[in-house]
């Protein structure tokens, strides 16, 4: 334990600190040598002989001096002293520092101190001055610190502790910051070791000081009757008192370790407001807001906001300084405001923008959905021509004068709003009193219609496509049965005459026309959805492949094909042939988009339920996909087109080079499936087809009866399937047909095989004729759609009176445009129009065969 001194002044040093060093002197230089010249002049005047003695011991006198001074020197009894250390105002710098400084050698031992270092460490005297060590050995609050000092000295580190030492009888204690360094860089001066001590007492009772009235101030400030909190330019809560946290119903230390951001505490759109404040560079602004803060239970609480924010010189916000003042009073004991309550969460909370603003369009005031609007807009909220776009501006100025000239009724306005995407708002302006108008010249308020158009243009164009596919279908029902007629007088014309007849080749003509046209129609079926399909458990990834082939071939060796699958891609249910249409269509269209050359990338991959919820792709569920994505590096479609490309005949090729029925069929198709298709396309780059085919569940099937299996499994015969060896048969068949000339010419091919044919032209005389023959007919034929009775009503009468008889529909429409208006379990088959000779009466042959 030290002696604690009484007063320290640095002014008033002690004495010398260190062992006293002469400082050399030239004068004496100058007389040792004076002496030596005179002894050898006086030398000379005496005989050499005489003076030879005196001069050998004057020289061996001087020899032993010198080699004396060598041992002194390099013993280190005797040292040249530097000058530089000798200056004068160097060593008062040092001798009068107020921190206490020493200097220790290698072993430890003091070879410098200064007064101040006496004083602190109570040395009485240069005699008896310690190291630090020990003057502190024995103090166990400080020699932990000593010793991390000590081994920093040894070391050759740096080394800074800020110690405490008791005050001896109660007094008070001291603070001492202790420093130790190496003298210097080389190695001679890292041996020395600098040593400070500073008394920091006083520095340590002001920051206590400091600290209390802090304490005092936060205490108070958490007390306070009214809340306090601060946002940082994030957003973030970066610090609440504890009036509004106990409001709130929040942890103070919770709050306190982050996490919590201003929309967690402010209802609605408020935040909006507090962070829509127009930049000042170099200012502080304060503004008045009436919101509503949210606690953490759900529940609102009205305040009054004083919020205060400062601006940089660069306009950046820093952090907010917000007075909270809480209006959650008796409404019976103030009325008025709790009326100012109920008009604050009324213009807050409405789900429509409202301003209000003068003549020139500036917002003088707004509630917290237009402040969130403008906000979205990127606008800076000074004036409300600003949120919307340029082009439709001049729509809003005009109503905001009229409002200014009191003129009444004014017309909704509906613009697009400005911003990097396309929004859309409608506007309804009312004109204000006119002895306010100096200030505000019109309430303004808005709604977004952003959703409301996309949805109307989703309605319009499925309503639009809807009406086109009725068409679609309408019309190649109708051309079916032209179709049909045509392929049916072609056949009678092919069998009368011989492949040597001069006219042979004009009939195949008209057969391979017809048979063109007849896949034109198919294709505006598959448009309008109304064909038949065949639908199978697929799998994709094996689908492609066997395409891969057929898919160079057409691309041609310009375009690059890469196909990417993804891995174990789940089932699903599609009709074969259909879906190599769909990637025969759209692999055709990508060739065209890259006369130049390019790559064509073919890429599937599941799509789990969350994915697809993400997608948000319009119309489409949350469910399970397969996705098929075709992508071209093409020429890509331009916007205003892009809306229009599933539309049949719609087409960007020159004429005679396509019949704009290539995508249209991909659409029907896909949908027909159950599927969907999106494009995203962007001219210059390229364009890509996504297809989202549902997944097929397997245990989701209901078994089907054998004997309906049995009969679906010959519904269609293949257009192109080759005849039986015999095609002729016995028995009577009920032929009904609205056509006549269809009617005609189908009974003449099937008499030609060996049937009896009885002929009807609707439903109704197709019973009276089933009735004059007792029943007594093997099969009907029947078309579908008929005047006065259609083909499943006529199904259903003719079942009544006889369960087994057996009967083939054919129509132009596809089967599932008529088998949902059929008994369940009913069996029959189906010939799709148009159809030649040989297949009606193969379908006619297989359907009369027993089983």
């Amino acid at each position: 334990m030290i002696a604690e001194p009484d007063h320290y002044s640095p002014q008033e040093p002690a004495a010398a600190q260190e062992p006293v060093r002469r400082g050399g002197s030239i004068l004496l230089v100058l007389l040792v040598a004076g002496a030596i010249v005179a002894i050898a002049l006086a030398l000379t005047t005496l005989g050499r002989a005489q003076a030879q003695p005196y001069i050998l011991g004057l020289l061996a006198l001087l020899a032993m001096i010198g080699l004396f001074n060598l041992f002194a020197f390099a013993a280190g009894i005797i040292r040249f002293a530097d000058r530089s250390a000798d200056d004068p105002v160097v060593r008062r710098i040092a001798d009068l520092a107020y921190d206490g400084i020493a200097v220790t050698d290698s072993r430890g031992h003091i070879v410098y101190c200064n007064a101040a270092y006496l004083t602190l460490t109570g040395a009485a005297s240069a005699h008896d001055v310690r190291p630090v060590e020990r003057v502190f050995i024995g103090n166990p609050d400080v020699s932990e610190a000593v010793f991390r000092l000590l081994k920093a000295s040894r070391e050759g580190k740096r080394q800074q502790e800020e110690v405490r030492i008791a005050g001896t009888d109660g007094g008070h204690g001291r603070w001492l910051r202790m420093r130790v360094r190496p003298l210097g860089q080389n190695k001679r001066e890292a041996k020395y070791a600098v040593w400070s001590i500073a008394d920091i007492t006083r520095d340590r009772e002001r920051q206590e000081d400091v600290f209390q009235e802090l304490q005092h101030a936060i205490e108070y400030l958490d007390h306070a009757p009214c809340g306090f909190f601060s946002v940082n330019a994030a957003g973030e809560v970066v610090y609440v008192n504890a009036t509004l946290a106990n409001w709130l119903d929040y942890d103070l230390a919770e709050i306190g370790s982050g996490g919590l951001k201003l929309t967690d505490i402010v209802s609605g759109d408020g935040a909006a407001l507090l962070t829509s404040i127009t930049p000042a560079p170099g200012e502080v602004t304060t503004e008045v807001f009436d919101i509503d803060l949210r606690m953490r239970t759900g529940r609102t609480m009205p305040v009054r906001l004083y919020h205060k924010l400062a601006f940089g010189a660069d306009g950046a916000p820093g952090a907010s300084r917000t007075l909270v003042i809480s209006r959650a009073r008796d409404e019976r004991a103030d009325p008025q405001r709790a009326a100012e309550v109920r008009f604050m969460r009324f213009f807050d909370h409405t789900p429509m923008a409202i301003a209000t603003v003068d003549r020139s369009g500036a917002i003088v005031r707004a509630n917290a959905r237009f402040a969130k609007l403008a906000q979205g807009l990127g606008s800076d909220g000074k004036s409300i021509f600003n949120t919307v776009n340029a082009r439709d501006r001049h729509l809003l100025v005009a109503a905001i004068n009229q409002a200014a000239l009191g003129q009444g009724d004014i017309a909704p306005v509906e613009v697009m709003l400005d911003g990097t995407r396309e929004r859309w708002g409608q506007f309804f302006v009312t004109a204000v009193e006119e002895d306010e108008r100096e200030s505000e010249a019109a309430i303004v308020y808005m709604l977004e219609t952003t959703e409301r158009r996309a949805l109307e243009n989703q309605i319009n164009q499925s309503q639009k496509m809807d009406m086109v596919g009725q068409l679609a279908g309408g019309i190649a029902h109708d051309f079916n049965n032209v179709l049909s007629a045509i392929m049916m007088a072609n056949d009678f014309l092919l069998n009368a005459h011989k492949p040597t007849d001069p006219s042979f080749q004009d009939i195949m003509q008209i057969k391979q026309n017809a048979t063109r046209a007849a896949t034109l129609v198919r294709q505006l079926l598959a448009f309008s959805r109304r064909q038949t399909l065949r639908p199978q458990v697929l799998d994709l990834g094996d689908a492609l492949s066997d395409l891969t082939m057929l898919l160079r071939r057409l691309i041609g060796e310009k375009v690059k094909l890469d196909l990417i699958h993804g891995r174990d891609l789940w089932p699903v249910k599609v009709d074969v042939s259909q879906f190599e249409q769909v990637i025969v269509n759209l692999a055709v269209n990508a060739r065209d988009a890259m006369p130049d050359g390019g790559k064509l990338t073919v890429r599937t991959a599941n799509v789990a339920t969350e994915e697809a919820t993400q997608l948000a792709y319009k119309g489409m569920p949350a469910a399970e996909y397969v996705r098929i994505d075709i992508t071209d590096t093409g020429t890509g479609i331009p916007p205003e087109i892009i809306d229009k490309i599933f539309e049949p005949f719609f087409s960007t090729k020159e004429v005679g080079k396509g019949t704009g029925l290539g995508l249209s069929t991909v659409y029907g198709i896909v949908k027909q499936t159950g599927g969907f298709v999106y494009v995203d396309s962007e001219p210059g780059k390229g364009t890509s087809f996504r297809i989202f085919l549902p997944r097929h569940h397997p245990e989701a099937e209901v078994a089907v009866p054998e004997a309906v299996a049995a009969t679906a499994a010959g519904k269609e015969a293949p257009a192109d399937s080759k005849p039986r060896t015999d095609l002729t048969g016995q028995g009577t068949i009920l032929l009904v047909e609205d056509e006549e000339g269809l009617r005609s010419l189908n009974a003449r091919g099937l008499r030609s095989r060996g049937y009896s044919v009885i002929e009807a032209s609707n439903g109704i005389e197709a019973l009276e004729a089933l009735e004059e023959k007792d029943g007594a007919v093997d099969l009907v034929v029947s078309d579908v759609v008929m005047p006065e009775m259609d083909g499943p009503t006529l199904l259903k009468s003719m079942r009544e009176r006889n369960p087994d008889l057996k009967i083939i529909f054919v129509s132009g429409y596809a089967e599932d445009a008529f088998e949902k208006s059929l008994p369940k379990n009913q069996q029959f088959a189906f010939l799709p129009k148009p159809f030649t000779l040989s297949q009606l009466v193969a379908a006619v042959k297989e359907t009369m065969t027993p089983q």
